[in-house]
């Protein structure tokens, strides 16, 4: 099985060059929902799955290497629930993260990096405003406060 340092060099190596919305690189979101899931008592496999959470949805890596990497199937299955796919509907994607066990709690990690104010700020008013109110929906749709 892979160590959790070498599914965080992975990740970090799968979205080198990537930034996020506000220009910052990628992997400073990937290390925040990490650090999140942490926090709030994850296992290993929870914050394995951190590390991973966007790589299939953002091309970083295949639903092939996932398959076939050296990963306890726990974080498979979370890894695949929080990857959205095209023009799915957000209902069907949370009903799909709360349908597995421990994705959920990344999830939540994830939404509270993306809601930071800090990191909102940095956003044009329009992108704020959409993702803001993303982020409620989200939120309300799998049962979490706030």
């Amino acid at each position: 099985m892979l160590t959790l340092a070498e599914i965080e060099a992975t990740a970090r190596a799968a979205h080198a060059g990537q930034s996020d919305k506000s220009g910052r690189p990628y992997a400073e979101h990937l290390q925040a929902v990490a650090e999140g899931v942490r926090a709030r008592g994850g296992t290993e496999s929870q914050i394995a799955a951190a590390w991973l959470h966007d790589a299939v949805e953002d091309d970083a890596l295949t639903e092939q290497w996932l398959t076939e990497a050296e990963l306890p199937q726990s974080v498979r299955d979370m890894v695949l629930a929080l990857t959205k796919r095209p023009g799915e509907e957000l209902p069907a994607y949370t009903a799909r993260i709360l349908a597995v066990p421990g994705a959920l709690l990344v999830k939540e990690a994830d939404l509270a990096h993306n809601s930071d104010p800090g990191r909102l700020a940095e956003l044009d008013e329009t992108t704020r405003n959409r993702l803001t109110q993303k982020y409620a929906r989200t939120r309300a749709l799998l049962g979490l406060e706030g």
